[in-house]
């Protein structure tokens, strides 16, 4: 029998995502983000739930002619734009669009020789200091652009440092404005915080959204606004089982290097997912797990396949009891169990990005089609 570590995508979930960021951001088209393996989802099992997008960005042209062998047939925003002169062939023969942040592509783009014109997002540097030109030299390289037979059309874009805080997004807006007031061309500035927070501004979602983190049921502003706040549903779920218990004495100590100390007789549960599963070692004492879908602490250091937890709450639980890691649990007296995984990433001092980037490749996963009827 495999072991019990699995992960489930659940399409419904995604769709439904999909529904809350068009909602959110009414009249806009939507680049549904699915860089990084779609936030280490899996690029082929989140397509179905997702191809209800306008378009799809991402960054590596791998995954783009993966989303063409899907048969996808829309637009594809390369969101880094091309790394090489020779991407632009891979983006011709494709029909990619890609971003254009900096001098070197758009003597690539001159030089490329196509029968068919290509759609660049011209990128400008309004704050973040990553990618994009300065407000000083965007006019110069739009005009440039915009005068390439190579190119078809330009359109505009930007990213938001601080959409997910209190200071927002007025400074960049700001510059946004005055910089690209009279130029011609698509408007793309809104990321998921910017969606959910301001997606309802004709004047901020512009022509194309850019939801990544909310599809797949994320909260960006964590802890401000939950994932049930904005009405989306977590599309993992990370679960297993209870494989051994061990009956503890006060003053007996669990995992390596001894971080935890029974203070009490009490029972714990040894689980079946570890570090080398994309779990952080570095969740401390007291992070929510759900057994049988009750929540309980964990305890003592996460090692490479397992990890512990406090059996006290549930003391009818045994091997084989079932483990959420994070997202949906099961159902305890007709309702529902959650655990989000902003929570568990909180506990661990990070996000839940990477929580959903660093599952391992050994996990199973199961694609969880939508329930109909």
């Amino acid at each position: 029998m495999p072991r019990p570590l699995e992960a489930l995508i659940h399409i419904d979930a995604l769709h439904h995502n999909l529904q809350r960021a068009r909602a959110c951001a009414p009249d806009a088209q939507v680049w549904s983000v699915v860089k990084a393996n779609a936030y280490g989802h899996g690029l082929e099992r989140v397509f179905e739930g997702l191809r209800g997008t306008d378009g799809f960005a991402l960054l590596e042209i791998a995954e783009a002619r993966r989303l063409r062998e899907l048969d996808w047939r829309g637009p594809i925003l390369l969101l880094e734009g091309v790394f090489d002169a020779r991407d632009l062939e891979w983006c011709s023969r494709l029909g990619l669009w890609h971003v254009v942040h900096c001098d070197e592509q758009i003597d690539w783009l001159a030089q490329h020789k196509t029968e068919w014109p290509h759609r660049v997002f011209l990128k400008l540097n309004t704050g973040m200091n990553r990618l994009g030109f300065t407000p000083d030299a965007f006019r110069s390289a739009w005009t440039r652009l915009s005068a390439l037979t190579q190119v078809e059309e330009v359109s505009l874009i930007t990213h938001f440092s601080d959409a997910d805080t209190a200071r927002g997004i007025d400074h960049q807006m700001a510059v946004f404005n005055r910089t690209c007031a009279d130029l011609s061309g698509e408007r793309s500035v809104c990321n998921s915080a910017a969606v959910l927070r301001h997606g309802k501004d004709a004047a901020v979602r512009g022509d194309w959204v850019r939801p990544g983190l909310m599809l797949y049921g994320g909260s960006p502003d964590y802890p401000e606004h939950s994932a049930a706040d904005w009405g989306l549903l977590p599309a993992m779920t990370l679960h297993s089982k209870i494989i051994g218990t061990q009956q503890l004495q006060a003053g007996d100590t669990v995992g390596y290097g001894s971080r935890f100390t029974a203070d009490r007789a009490m029972r714990i549960g040894v689980v079946a997912c570890g570090y080398a599963d994309g779990y952080p070692r570095v969740a401390p004492n007291g992070t929510p797990v759900l057994v049988n879908g009750v929540r309980v602490p964990l305890i003592g250091r996460v090692s490479m396949d397992m990890l512990c937890v406090d059996l006290s709450l549930v003391p009818q639980a045994d091997v084989g009891a079932e483990v959420t890691l994070w997202g949906q649990g099961p159902h305890v007296d007709g309702h529902p169990t959650l655990l989000p995984i902003d929570e568990v990433a909180r506990h661990c001092g990070t996000l839940s990005y990477e929580l959903m980037c660093a599952i391992s490749p050994r996990v199973s996963v199961e694609v969880l089609q939508p329930h109909h009827g």
